[in-house]
């Protein structure tokens, strides 16, 4: 089972934040995996990367990379 948010969920109340970091590079993460033996932090990039090998087992992936190109001033 994955869960996504809609853009209009994200842009009222991200789960993440500038604290949670990608478990790959170090960038802001913008997606959170909840696995079986935890979770995952991944910068868009990198998620884009291992969602072909971790979705399928995923228990949740939270995907806020919409709002790296949401317009903040509406």
């Amino acid at each position: 089972m994955t869960a996504t948010n809609s853009p209009s969920e994200t842009a009222t109340a991200p789960e993440l934040s500038a604290l949670d970091r990608c478990d790959s590079c170090g960038a802001q993460a913008y997606v959170r995996v909840r696995l079986q033996s935890g979770e995952l932090f991944f910068c868009g990039h990198h998620a884009g990367q291992v969602k072909p090998a971790l979705e399928p087992t995923a228990l949740e992936w939270l995907d806020e990379t919409d709002r790296l190109t949401a317009d903040e001033s509406v």
